[in-house]
């Protein structure tokens, strides 16, 4: 099985996983870029096909989402199996077991942060149906629940509280290139 990037070029799809806010998409967008490869966000993806998170929410209910995430999630993973991507999942994507299992065939990385770090971003995105209330306590409350899902799934943990969007994916190339470096080694 190659590894996430083999002599510049990807392998295995790279998977993006975190909570909400933590700049999975800004920096996906930035490390496709990096490596001249298509990014894929599933919210966005379900937002084209279905319309607004909060209104499938509204209408539909969390399940229904859960559900519709759970196939765009699929169709990107199966998709950059033949044409390599980035893919940046929403922060409870990891909670589907069918999510889980494809996942094994990627390249998850964690993007790592704390409250602090995503609090102004809360306080500017009211749109987020899972944060109405207290947006900070309800954040901190599905992170703390889904955190040790995110360290389990991942491969690469890569701590985003500090540093600029270009650096932090600077970065991680980096630490893709070492990992495939690394399980190119241990399959040999």
């Amino acid at each position: 099985m190659a590894g996430a990037i083999q002599g510049g070029r990807i392998g295995r799809p790279v998977v993006l996983v975190g909570p909400m806010a933590v700049g999975k998409s800004a920096i996906g967008v930035q490390l496709a870029q990096q490596l001249d490869i298509p990014f894929v966000d599933t919210d966005a993806v379900v937002v084209a096909a279905h319309g607004s998170i909060a209104d499938i929410f509204a209408g539909r209910g969390e399940h229904a989402f859960r559900e519709l995430e759970a196939r765009a999630v699929a169709k990107a993973i199966d998709s950059a199996k033949v044409l390599p991507a980035i893919i940046s999942l929403g922060g409870g994507a990891v909670l589907d077991s069918g999510t889980q299992q494809l996942l094994e065939e990627c390249t998850v990385v964690y993007l790592e942060c704390d409250a602090e770090t995503v609090a102004d971003r809360i306080a500017r995105n009211t749109g987020r149906p899972l944060l109405q209330g207290d947006a900070m306590s309800r954040w901190e409350a599905l992170f703390a629940a889904r955190k040790p899902v995110y360290e389990r799934l991942a491969n690469i943990v890569l701590d985003v509280r500090s540093g600029s969007v270009a650096e932090i994916a600077l970065l991680l190339e980096e630490q893709l290139r070492e990992y495939a470096a690394l399980k190119e080694e241990v399959e040999k």
